[in-house]
């Protein structure tokens, strides 16, 4: 395992993940993902760290409101979210780490527009 660290374009919201070296990211086209280009790293609430601006996130909310989408209020940079998929853990976006700890991504297509058929084919939270 690495910890990665990671945050918005502008700074002010810092995390830090716990995860492999070598990431699998999940590539899903639902409305959404497809139009901000996120890619999921989702891992248990316990292997994620706010560093620094939870009080600069902004939620947003659709649909079933189940995800919980949060942006920083300062560069619109969604960095992560709650997934409706895994409500008890936290979607990253790859495109949001720093340089340095991943070692490799490799991206795995997920049929999102299709969420209702195709849920049972996302892995479920690492233990």
């Amino acid at each position: 395992m690495a910890t990665h660290k990671g945050g918005c374009h502008c700074g002010r919201i810092r995390f830090e993940v716990d995860a492999p070296p070598d990431l699998v990211l999940s590539e899903c086209n639902c409305s959404i993902c497809n139009m901000i280009g996120y890619q999921h790293l989702i891992v248990p609430r316990s292997a994620f760290r706010m560093i620094q601006g939870e009080d600069q996130l902004i939620t947003y909310e659709f649909n079933t409101g189940t995800a919980q989408h949060y942006f920083c209020s300062h560069c619109g940079v969604k960095s992560f979210y709650v997934p409706r998929s895994h409500p008890a853990g936290i979607s990253v976006n790859g495109r949001c780490l720093d340089p340095g700890t991943v070692s490799s991504v490799t991206l795995k297509p997920f049929d999102g527009r299709h969420w209702e058929q195709n849920r049972d084919q996302l892995a479920p939270l690492p233990d």
